[in-house]
């Protein structure tokens, strides 16, 4: 049951080192970049041979989702073809792959909940790629789960809740897109997911969704980062149209959850709760 987590220096790397040792999961191993980059495929071959890992947890990906827009040659080699390098190995090594994919795979143009049959119709460079990197593995290596995930946070890295909590202490007011609804996702909580679909050995093989229960809008997220943790500072509704940026977003990307739940037994949390725990820790505990 040896797990390799690769990408294991970043925000969801670092919830499941986190929540690994909070549940004793010693037979799980996180090499850093210089060990396990995505783009050499010789190296990844020699550390799936040192390891002999049953399972392969891929957390790295280029995720500036602006900056792609004008850098997608570096974008795609990460996100299709260190994929499709990843899964390779995998296949070589007979292991089983856990790749992290996105809600930007969808246009999101439409108030419906997202299902994993429904039609990829990206509408930035990021979330092409990210369909690329699903269809290459796909293609290549039948033994894969993966997972699609929407607005991420957690204690660790750059994410939205905490660029919330140091804007709220610097700044006076803030604007915050208002139009754009979607499912936030506590990183804790999708690391003990994916631990938990490990652990179950259930080898449905495939596409699936997870965020949070429940959907917000930015705005709205950022409103109750501001309630949880007691911060003054006033905060304005924004339209998309007003605040324009390099890459389109989805208006809508609501995922249903439906698949993960009947297949792993799994219970999600709320989204509120999750946020709650989180920004707890982040006012109580050292993190990075």
């Amino acid at each position: 049951m040896k797990i390799v987590v690769l990408g294991a220096s970043g925000q969801l790397g670092s919830c499941l080192k986190k929540v690994s040792t909070e549940r004793n999961i010693t037979d799980i191993s996180f090499p850093s970049e210089e060990h396990a980059n995505i783009l050499d495929k010789d190296l990844l071959d020699q550390l799936l041979t040192a390891e002999k890992p049953r399972y392969v947890i891929n957390c790295a990906a280029y995720t500036a989702v602006d900056k792609a827009e004008d850098d997608v040659d570096t974008c795609r080699k990460v996100n299709r073809d260190g994929a499709a390098y990843i899964a390779e190995v995998c296949k070589k090594h007979e292991a089983v792959l856990v790749h992290i994919s996105t809600d930007f795979v969808f246009k999101g143009n439409v108030p419906k909940l997202l299902t994993e049959t429904d039609p990829a119709e990206p509408e930035n460079i990021y979330g092409l790629t990210k369909v690329e990197g699903e269809a290459a593995i796909s293609e290549i290596l039948p033994e894969h789960y993966t997972i699609r995930t929407s607005w991420l946070y957690s204690e660790f890295g750059n994410n939205f809740v905490k660029t919330m909590l140091r804007l709220g202490r610097e700044r006076e007011q803030l604007g915050v897109i208002v139009d754009q609804v979607g499912s936030p996702t506590y990183a804790i909580d999708l690391a003990n997911t994916i631990l938990d679909i490990i652990g179950s050995e259930n080898a449905a093989y495939g596409i699936y969704h997870y965020s949070n229960e429940g959907v917000t809008s930015w705005f709205d997220f950022a409103k109750a980062v501001f309630d949880l943790s007691e911060t003054t500072v006033k905060l304005n509704p924004v339209k998309t149209s007003e605040y324009v940026t390099r890459a389109v977003r989805p208006a809508y990307s609501v995922m249903d959850k439906s698949k993960i739940k009947t297949t792993f037994d799994l219970a999600i949390p709320y989204w509120r709760d999750s946020l709650g725990v989180c920004i707890d820790r982040l006012i109580n505990e050292t993190v990075s």
